[in-house]
């Protein structure tokens, strides 16, 4: 996949459901609580999110809702990042006990570009909702996270065009034993994504701290190759059932590197598509493992007009 052409129709099993704007006849129909996914949506300034927020916590009974997406979030171009959706989120988060899944800037390119998202500090967030399982964040400028530990998150998501080192390594630093699914999008130098193999090594000798791990994603990347010699030795990777190295700059060079590695005959996918490999090498990597029953993606990365050079399929 590239940049979302859309916007969430389903998060965490449940469907998404917008919250109407004020006035909207809608406002006198709403869902049962628990049963969906809560959506609220501030672009090109129709209501501000806090005014969103403040007629929900009157309409909704807060301690049934399971899950929240938060689409564009300012009133106009956003200069202040998300900081204060998540402190009125933290706010809130005696009433919001049963909150299970949370996604961050559901955002399409025409309303921002992913390089423009600005995110902030999210660690708050991890510390108020001790019981949430699933957390997703498109963007990367401004990122920070601290290592915490959190008991039960399965699932986090950071979707960017240039995820900068900081928070790549404060993740390797963190506790998460219920952690199942993990996936970065590296990105580019060009637009923040600083992360060099030694900023994701301690992901992939976790040492204990994602013992449940079963899917890892380390993908759309500039450094794509040496990912994959980095995985092709990790320790992480006999415990995986998944892993994804898609949407980057992934060449014959990363290829080699993952048959010469340790085997992979024990996945049940391998995700590398968006990549550059040459027909041989794409060929070999076929024919070493799904005779195991291993699924590959071997979609290509469409070439560029007037340029062979390799690029990550999300940037700005």
């Amino acid at each position: 996949m590239g940049y979302p052409t859309a916007h969430l129709l389903q998060f965490d099993g449940l469907p998404v459901f917008t919250f109407p704007f004020e006035g909207d006849a809608a406002e006198d129909e709403l869902p049962p609580p628990e049963a969906v996914a809560w959506r609220f949506d501030s672009y090109a300034g129709e209501e501000v999110f806090a005014r969103q927020w403040r007629r929900f916590l009157a309409a909704v009974p807060l301690e049934k809702v399971r899950a929240l997406v938060i689409g564009p979030w300012w009133d106009e171009y956003d200069e202040v990042g998300i900081a204060p959706v998540v402190e009125l989120l933290c706010a809130e988060r005696n009433g919001l006990a049963g909150l299970r899944a949370l996604f961050l800037a559901d955002v399409l390119s025409e309303e921002s570009e992913i390089s423009w998202i600005k995110l902030g500090d999210l660690t708050p967030l991890l510390k108020a909702f001790p019981r949430l399982e699933t957390l997703g964040a498109r963007g990367g400028e401004a990122l920070v996270l601290e290592p915490v530990r959190h008991n039960f998150l399965r699932s986090l998501r950071f979707e960017s065009g240039g995820l900068p080192a900081a928070p790549v390594r404060a993740l390797g630093a963190c506790e998460f034993p219920a952690l199942e699914h993990l996936e970065l999008w590296l990105g580019t130098d060009w637009y923040g994504g600083d992360a060099s193999v030694a900023d994701v090594a301690p992901l992939l000798s976790p040492g204990g701290r994602l013992p449940a791990l079963r899917h890892l994603g380390l993908q759309n990347s500039d450094i794509q190759d040496e990912i994959a010699a980095a995985v092709a030795g990790a320790p992480v990777v006999p415990q995986l059932k998944s892993l994804t190295l898609s949407m980057g700059a992934l060449s014959d060079e990363g290829g080699a590197a993952l048959l010469d590695g340790q085997p992979l005959t024990h996945l049940r996918d391998l995700d590398l598509h968006h990549h550059f490999l040459s027909e041989p090498m794409a060929a070999r990597v076929l024919d070493a493992l799904e005779p195991h029953g291993v699924r590959v993606d071997l979609h290509r990365a469409r070439p560029r007009l007037r340029s062979g050079a390799r690029y990550v399929a999300v940037g700005e």
